[in-house]
């Protein structure tokens, strides 16, 4: 701190003992008030400063096979490091070729990190290497965590070092020497090949008759073989994909028993409720932070890169009314996403019940309308990544302790381009009815349109406490019991009962419009959330009269009755589910 008065949150210090001949290791110091200083997995080698020291000399000999030697070496040591119980580790090379000198190396992380995170952090450090760096007389890189070293003397004192041969590059293998001729200039091997290739063109050709019956009989098993084996070995390879790229993301990659004492190895009481892909527990780590843990069921159809697109883009997306992503975990066939913890659970547990309601006032809701308009503006318009959620509806929209909205579940969004807004085509139709756009849920055509219907379908719910699944009157719907009431100047029966004395009233009408504009049935017709927002933000700018809503039926028992005016919602079928916080 005396070292770096000015910074009051945090620094990181490295000194060396000896800056003479380096025969001293130095030390590394730290402090921060942030709490994930100390955090695990990937984020390791984004904690403090990054030191890097190397000498000036360059070592003797061939450029790309001392490249090649360091890299070797330092990636071998580094994975005895990880492995060793001190997470330390000590080799050397010899016999590299030339004038080269034997090297040695040293990795080291700090031992109260995992073997994998341990790895992680030193293969950060050695992808640093660059091909000017590599063929230094020696190099020291730093992070608060770990670090690695390289020297052409033994600068340690190990007596458990280990040798580690060297794989020269075949480029380095001595050319062969030239053939010898024949009588008259003519070289043995012409003469070897023109009686050869005869026979072997005829043998080629039996083999190949042989080889086709034998095939036509082993089709069918070695068919089915073959694509057990390639999804085997593509699983594996997306594994290890994912493993490689969690190691440089942004995000925190937990072990599987961390997870299992966070929420009590799974237990019944830590559970919330049941997800779109699996159950979601409540859990603490030993920090006190509160945690909910989404476990991915085994029988889900979400598969092992459905499960890593998710966690790579929740992971890019930061706003104020989006869910936290904390980290996750992937161990064979456990695949755990990890949320921040809401204490006051899903809107649905509110706008739906009788009785809570009444705890959401209109100043309330139409914060929750904004704060919902404001997040998926940033999902299609502002984040680093276009995203389409597809799947937004009461229960995907969390209430934090403040009743401040952020959006959760984007298991199912897609990325799309920024020029892409004409819509995309899917044949695999993922959602909840109720909420999908019309061209969605009939053709498989999605865009940033099909979210701002699902949009206008939420407003309508948290305006009227009503669900758009439940017949209203004559209608099999809330949409077409809304634009009806609109349409005839009566939105004020559309209202929750509960919102009526609270006031508002322009605010409300102004609303209903902005829904209804979201639920018009052709998707050209509908805002962009740019437009919702900014019609949300004035109170004064001109809506435009919504054009005719998708799903505007009128059911076979109210026909008769439609003429004589549009009736209220009946309750009678209306469940409500028992929530807990997620």
């Amino acid at each position: 701190q005396k070292m770096c008065p000015n910074r009051k949150t945090g620094a990181t210090v490295y000194y060396d003992y000896d800056e003479v001949n380096a025969l001293q290791p130095g030390c590394i110091l730290g402090f921060s008030g942030d709490a994930g200083f100390l955090g695990q997995a990937s984020s390791v080698t984004g904690n403090g400063t990054f030191f890097q020291y190397w000498n000036t000399v360059n070592l003797p000999g061939n450029a790309r096979v001392i490249a090649t030697a360091v890299h070797e070496l330092l990636n071998e040591t580094a994975r005895d490091a990880a492995a060793a119980p001190r997470r330390f580790a000590t080799a050397f090379m010899d016999s590299i070729g030339g004038a080269a000198p034997t090297l040695y190396s040293l990795a080291q992380c700090t031992p109260d990190l995992s073997a994998r995170d341990c790895l992680a952090c030193l293969r950060r450090l050695v992808g640093t290497v660059n091909a000017t760096n590599s063929v230094r007389m020696g190099g020291r890189i730093f992070v608060l965590r770990c670090n690695i070293r390289f020297e052409a003397f033994m600068f340690y004192d190990d007596k458990n070092t280990r040798r580690i041969p060297f794989s020269s590059p075949s480029s380095m293998a001595p050319a062969p020497a030239p053939a010898p001729t024949g009588r008259h200039g003519i070289r043995p091997w012409v003469i070897a090949l023109s009686v050869a290739a005869p026979v072997a063109l005829v043998v080629a050709l039996c083999c190949f008759i042989v080889y086709c019956c034998r095939l036509r009989k082993r089709h069918t098993k070695k068919g089915k073989v073959a694509l057990q084996e390639k999804s085997t070995r593509q699983f594996q390879e997306d594994e290890l994909v994912w493993e490689m790229e969690a190691e440089l993301s942004e995000f925190s990659v937990y072990e599987f028993r961390q997870i299992l004492e966070a929420t009590s190895n799974f237990s019944e009481e830590n559970k919330l409720g049941e997800g779109g892909f699996g159950p979601v527990y409540k859990g603490h780590f030993p920090e006190g932070i509160e945690i909910a843990v989404k476990r991915l069921d085994s029988d889900s159809d979400q598969g092992f890169m459905e499960f890593k697109n998710e966690v790579e883009l929740i992971a890019k997306l930061q706003h104020r009314n989006l869910v936290r992503l904390m980290g996750c975990c992937s161990q064979g066939e456990e695949k755990v996403l990890v949320y921040e913890y809401l204490p006051n659970k899903s809107l649905d547990f509110f706008i739906f019940d009788e009785d809570r309601k009444v705890l959401l006032d209109w100043e309330k809701r139409l914060a929750i309308i904004v704060g919902i308009a404001e997040g998926l503006l940033y999902l299609h318009k502002h984040s680093r990544l276009r995203v389409i959620h597809r799947d937004l509806k009461p229960s995907n929209i969390l209430l934090d302790s403040t009743m401040n909205a952020k959006i959760s579940d984007f298991g199912l969004a897609k990325i799309f381009s920024s020029n892409n807004n004409e819509g995309n085509k899917t044949r695999k139709v993922v959602g909840t009815y109720g909420y999908m756009a019309p061209e969605y849920a009939s053709h498989g055509l999605f865009s940033v349109k099909s979210d701002v219907f699902s949009f206008g379908v939420l407003v309508l719910e948290i305006i009227s406490g009503k669900k758009n699944s439940h017949e209203c009157g004559a209608f099999i719907n809330l949409i077409g019991y809304a634009w009806q009431l609109f349409e005839e100047e009566r939105w004020i029966e559309l209202v929750d009962a509960a919102l009526i004395p609270s006031g508002g009233s322009s605010e409300m009408m102004r609303s209903i419009n902005i829904a209804l504009l979201c639920v018009q049935e052709d998707a050209i017709d509908r805002p962009t959330m740019l437009d919702v927002v900014a019609m949300l933000s004035s109170k004064t700018m001109t809506l435009n009269k919504p054009k005719h809503p998708a799903y505007y039926s009128i059911s076979s028992v109210g026909n008769k009755e439609a003429s004589a005016g549009t009736k209220s919602c009946s309750f009678n079928d209306v469940t409500i589910s028992t929530i807990t916080p997620r």
